[in-house]
C-alpha cells in the first residue's frame, strides 16, 4: 500500500515539476560552467548542490572561492542573501503541518521555486501531503544537481565565456512571476511582491531592500490573508 502510495505520489508530482527542471537544468548548468572555469572539478559542483543547494548563493559562492573570502564573509553574505526563507518558512507552518519524517528534508530543500510549487498545488485526493511535498522537492533538487555536473563536465571538454551567466537566477524569477500572474486565481500576491519590492528599492537602495521588502510583503500578506481565503473558498464553491 505505501509502495502504491508512493508511486501515485511521484506521478502526481513530476509533471508539477516539468518547468522547474526545464530551468533547473540551465541555472545548474550555468552554476557548474561557472565554478569549472574558477579551476574546480564537476564533482565539487555536484557536492555543493547537494549539501548547499542555495541556488543565487551558489553562484555567489564562485566568486567568494575565487576571491579567497572568509567564513565570516561568506556567513554574512549567505545570511543575507537567504534570509528571504525566515519569510518562506512562516508561510509554510501550515503546509507543512503532519508531514512526519521527511519534514526536515523539506525545510531544507525550500528554493524560490519549489516554495512557488508547493503553496501553487493541491495534494490530489488520496495522497499523502508529506510524501507528494516530498517528490516535489527532490526533484527540483536533483534537477539542480545533474545540470550542474553537466555544466561542470562540459566546462572541463569546451572553453565558454561565461559573461553574463550569472543574469540566469534573475530571469528564472522573472519567467516564475510571470507564469504566477498568468495562472494564479488572484494577482494580489505577485502584485503586492512587486510594488513593495520597487518601493523598498527606491527607499533602502539596491543593497539593503531585500529585508525590508520581504517584512513588507509578509506583513501585507498576513493582513490580506482573511480576504484571500474568502475569495479562495468562494470560488472552489
Amino acid at each position: 500500500m505505501k509502495q502504491s502510495q508512493n508511486k501515485h505520489a511521484f506521478q502526481a508530482a513530476f509533471p508539477r515539476t516539468l518547468p522547474v527542471m526545464a530551468g533547473y537544468l540551465v541555472l545548474g548548468f550555468g552554476f557548474g560552467l561557472l565554478l569549472q572555469s574558477k579551476g574546480y572539478s564537476f564533482l565539487w559542483a555536484v557536492f555543493m548542490s547537494l549539501a548547499i543547494y542555495g541556488g543565487s548563493m551558489q553562484y555567489v559562492t564562485v566568486d567568494l572561492l575565487a576571491g579567497g573570502a572568509g567564513l565570516l564573509t561568506a556567513g554574512i553574505m549567505t545570511l543575507m542573501i537567504h534570509a528571504r526563507h525566515l519569510f518562506y518558512g512562516l508561510s509554510m507552518l501550515r503546509k507543512y503541518q503532519d508531514t512526519g519524517k521527511v519534514k526536515p528534508y523539506l525545510i531544507y530543500t525550500l528554493s524560490d521555486e519549489t516554495y512557488s510549487l508547493v503553496c501553487t498545488s493541491e495534494v490530489p485526493d488520496g495522497i499523502n501531503k508529506g510524501v507528494f511535498y516530498f517528490w516535489i522537492s527532490f526533484l527540483d533538487q536533483m534537477y539542480w544537481v545533474a545540470g550542474s555536473a553537466l555544466g561542470g563536465i562540459f566546462g572541463q571538454i569546451v572553453t565558454v565565456n561565461t559573461t553574463g551567466v550569472d543574469f540566469a537566477m534573475t530571469a528564472l524569477f522573472i519567467v516564475i512571476l510571470t507564469d504566477n500572474l498568468l495562472k494564479s486565481a488572484s494577482r494580489i500576491p505577485a502584485l503586492a511582491g512587486v510594488l513593495i519590492s520597487l518601493a523598498c528599492l527606491l527607499i533602502f537602495g539596491a543593497d539593503n531592500f531585500l529585508i525590508p521588502s520581504m517584512i513588507g510583503i509578509s506583513a501585507i500578506l498576513m493582513i490580506l490573508r482573511p480576504v484571500l481565503d474568502k475569495r479562495k473558498e468562494a470560488e472552489a464553491s
